[in-house]
């Protein structure tokens, strides 16, 4: 499920967030998670009762096929334009800081990106798709961890990364106080719920793992574990992204004007400066000086 919900999207854009809105997005992530606690106790047991394979099978069965048909098509519309937005901005990241300079054109990036999404998928049906998500899980969690604690030039222990957070401008989570703004708690939190009610309940792409369980109760845990992991991992992915701006700032680094190409931009400034990566270039570098052959 994290895996699923996770994407190019989510990882650029989180921490960028931080900029334009504090940390107030958690205000959003609790919602999600009562959102998920809802589609756990009210869709789950509807979905099972009526033993269905597509969610959609339930709107046949209650209003007709004319309502089955009008929402599996707006599922496959809306997952196409989203799942389009999102394979383009990772593809246009790829062009830009890593294929670019190979002088790889960005049709074959795509074209080539669309194919092995092709290819999994029809390798063995849900199955392939749930691992696949899950070792996505894996290395997304890792690299959030691996930027948390490798941003070197900021020269901080564990200890110091809490204190920059605290300290940082950014790092207000709640507004209780201005009605008007968009980032009030209880608009932010509603919307929250509705949400996940709505993209994860009533989306099949997010259900078919769930409905592909046992039985109701590891539906149900399955979604008890994602609503509440999910909470973590945005907060560091918020996390991250105050450290990002601090960085800058003692860098002395202009900020590009998107929010979404602040993780981008400093990610090489991240990456590179490792103690961990001048070791592995040292031996790269041996390796390279042994097995060169003399003029």
């Amino acid at each position: 499920m994290i895996g699923a919900s996770i994407s190019g999207v989510t990882f650029v854009s989180v921490p960028g967030m931080v900029r334009g809105m504090d940390m107030t997005y958690m205000q959003t992530v609790l919602g999600f998670f009562f959102g998920y606690m809802a589609v756990a106790h009210i869709l789950l047991p509807l979905y099972y009762k009526l033993n269905l394979t597509s969610i959609y099978g339930y709107l046949g069965t209650r209003i007709g096929m004319r309502a089955y048909r009008t929402g599996s098509f707006f599922f496959l519309l809306s997952r196409m334009l989203g799942t389009a937005a999102k394979l383009y901005l990772v593809c246009l990241i790829l062009h830009t800081y890593v294929f670019q300079e190979m002088h790889v054109p960005f049709w074959l990036i795509a074209v080539g990106s669309v194919a092995l999404v092709w290819i999994y998928t029809h390798k063995s049906g849900i199955k392939t798709i749930v691992w696949t998500d899950t070792l996505q899980t894996l290395p997304d969690c890792r690299s959030d961890f691996y930027h948390l604690f490798t941003i070197q030039r900021l020269d901080l222990n564990f200890s110091g990364i809490v204190q920059t957070i605290q300290n940082s401008e950014h790092s207000r989570i709640f507004v209780f106080d201005d009605w008007v703004s968009r980032q009030n708690f209880f608009k932010q939190f509603f919307s929250g719920i509705f949400i996940v009610i709505v993209m994860t309940g009533l989306d099949q792409d997010m259900m078919q793992k769930n409905l592909s369980c046992r039985n109701l109760q590891e539906a149900q845990k399955n979604m008890y574990c994602y609503g509440f992991s999910f909470i973590p991992l945005n907060f560091l992915f918020l996390c991250l992204g105050i450290l990002l701006i601090a960085l800058a700032g003692q860098m002395h680094l202009e900020l590009p004007a998107m929010n979404d190409d602040i993780l981008p931009c400093l990610q090489p400034k991240v990456i590179w400066d490792n103690p961990y990566w001048y070791f592995l270039q040292s031996v790269l570098s041996q390796q390279l000086s042994a097995t060169r052959i003399p003029p």
